[in-house]
C-alpha cells in the first residue's frame, strides 16, 4: 500500500510538470520543482522570462493555481518563480528554444539552428555538447541528425549522473520531431584529466609557498629577569679557601742563629 502511494505521488508530479511545460511552451520555460511544506505544496517554475509567466497583475499565476486545485486536487498550491542564472547551460531551455524555432521557421534551417546553438553552449563555458534532431527533417523519410562539439562522456557514472540531458518534441507539418540535448558542464571533475604544469609555474609556486630567510617570522623570545647569583659553599670550596688563607698569612721574622765556629771559640778563650 505504501509503495502505491509513492507511485501515485510521483505520477501526479510528472503530470503537473508536463502540463506546465505545455502551457508555458515558447516562453523561456526551463523546468518545475514541487516541494512539500507544512502549509501546502510549493510549485517552483524556473524560466528566463518571469514577466511573461506572471502576466498582467498575476493573471496567469491565478489561472494556474485554480487549475492545480481543480484538475490535480492540490489543497493549497503556492507558486513561485525562479530565474535561470545561465540559460545557455540549461538543457530544457535549449531544447524548448530549438523546438519553438523549428515550429516557427520550419525544418529547412535546422542545420544552422543546430550549429549556432552548439557554438552558444560552448561559449557559455561547457566542456562539450550534443544535439540530436530525429524525424522527417527535411525529407519525407525519418532521419537522425547529430550535432556534436567538444568533449562529452557517453558511458559510465559521469554520463548517467553528471551529464545534463533534456528532451522535447516539436509539432511540424511533416510530423512530430524529437529534440534531445546533452551538455557536459565545466563543473564536473574528470578523473582521467591530467594537468601538466610548466617549469615556470612550478618555480613560482615554490617561491610563493616557501618563505625566504628574511621572510621567516621571528620567534618571540621571552624576557627573562636574571636573579642575583648565590654562591653555594661546598666542602671542597671551604677547604680551598682555608688553604688560600694559610698561604696568605704574614711571614714570621727570621731569628739570627749564632753559629759557633772554631775561631769564635778560640777568641773567647783568649779573652778569658
Amino acid at each position: 500500500m505504501i509503495e502505491r502511494k509513492f507511485i501515485q505521488q510521483k505520477m501526479k508530479e510528472f503530470h503537473i510538470q508536463e502540463y506546465v511545460s505545455q502551457l508555458l511552451k515558447g516562453t523561456g520555460y526551463s523546468h518545475t520543482e514541487i516541494q512539500r511544506t507544512p502549509l501546502g505544496e510549493k510549485v517552483i517554475i524556473y524560466t528566463t522570462r518571469p514577466g511573461i509567466v506572471v502576466g498582467r497583475k498575476g493573471e496567469s499565476i491565478n489561472k494556474l493555481t485554480s487549475v492545480l486545485k481543480t484538475k490535480f486536487n492540490m489543497e493549497n498550491p503556492q507558486i513561485e518563480i525562479g530565474e535561470v542564472a545561465n540559460p545557455m547551460l540549461d538543457v530544457h531551455y535549449i531544447a524548448d528554444k530549438i523546438a519553438s524555432t523549428l515550429e516557427r521557421f520550419g525544418s529547412k534551417r535546422f542545420k544552422s539552428i543546430g550549429y549556432k546553438t552548439l557554438q552558444n553552449i560552448l561559449d557559455a563555458g561547457a566542456l562539450g555538447a550534443e544535439i540530436v534532431i530525429s524525424g522527417k527533417v527535411p525529407s519525407a523519410r525519418a532521419k537522425r541528425w547529430r550535432f556534436k562539439a567538444g568533449y562529452l562522456k557517453k558511458s559510465g557514472d559521469i554520463s548517467e549522473n553528471h551529464v545534463l540531458k533534456g528532451y522535447t518534441t516539436a509539432q511540424l507539418n511533416s510530423g512530430i520531431v524529437g529534440i534531445k540535448v546533452s551538455i557536459m558542464p565545466s563543473t564536473i571533475k574528470l578523473f582521467d584529466k591530467i594537468n601538466v604544469k610548466s617549469a615556470e609555474e612550478v618555480i613560482k609556486k615554490v617561491e610563493t609557498e616557501v618563505p625566504t630567510k628574511e621572510e621567516k617570522p621571528k620567534k618571540e623570545t621571552k624576557k627573562t629577569v636574571k636573579k642575583p647569583a648565590v654562591k653555594k659553599t661546598t666542602k671542597k670550596t671551604a677547604i680551598n679557601e682555608n688553604k688560600e688563607e694559610i698561604k696568605t698569612l704574614p711571614a714570621e721574622p727570621k731569628t739570627e742563629e749564632k753559629v759557633e765556629t772554631k775561631e769564635n771559640i778560640d777568641g773567647n778563650n783568649k779573652e778569658k
